[in-house]
């Protein structure tokens, strides 16, 4: 059973998971949902708003689901799951069904379209309230070079976060996970 939790309870963990090993954005455009390991993200306040600020390229399928879609969640992996990690950071969601290649099962969030993944402690919901493609021009000629050496730049999606959800003990789960 999850309970709903303040939006900044589970900040430091996922500020952690973000920096290292990474966190899961699952998203549904009009056919099925996808999974992606993403590293990139913050979680803060943005027009007085809390919002999850997630970052995806624009040669990703994610990138077309989320261009089509109105959400995404953002879920916290537990113990045990660095094989999805993995394969949801180098496997297409064009090539494979990620949620049934890895046993993981898609359940509906209670505020948003997009689902989340049953089996992470952790999720956030969130409203797509603005989007804003990364320019060349603006970003430092030294990580162009090491970030974007092809061109193939970021979009930043910025999500309302709607609703934390988590189950019991999901903050122990997730200690775990980092030690």
């Amino acid at each position: 059973m999850r309970k709903e939790r303040g939006v900044f309870q589970f900040c430091k963990e996922t500020n952690l998971l973000l920096r290292d090993g990474g966190v899961f954005l699952v998203s549904k455009g009009s056919g099925k949902p996808n999974i992606m390991t993403i590293g990139w993200g913050f979680l803060g306040t943005f027009w007085r708003r809390p919002v999850f600020i997630v970052a995806v390229r624009h040669s990703r399928y994610t990138y077309e689901l989320l261009e089509a879609s109105s959400s995404f969640t953002v879920c916290l992996p537990g113990r045990g799951m660095e094989k999805a990690l993995e394969v949801c950071g180098t496997k297409s969601g064009r090539e494979i069904d990620k949620f049934k290649e890895l046993g993981l099962t898609p359940s509906n969030s209670y505020k948003v379209e997009a689902p989340f993944i049953e089996e992470c402690p952790v999720h956030y919901e969130c409203e797509i309230i603005y989007k804003h493609g990364l320019e060349a021009e603006g970003i430092p000629r030294e990580v162009v070079d090491e970030i974007y050496p092809s061109g193939n730049l970021h979009t930043l999606y910025y999500g309302e976060v709607k609703g934390v959800y988590a189950v019991e003990g999901a903050g122990e789960a997730l200690k775990k996970w980092q030690t």
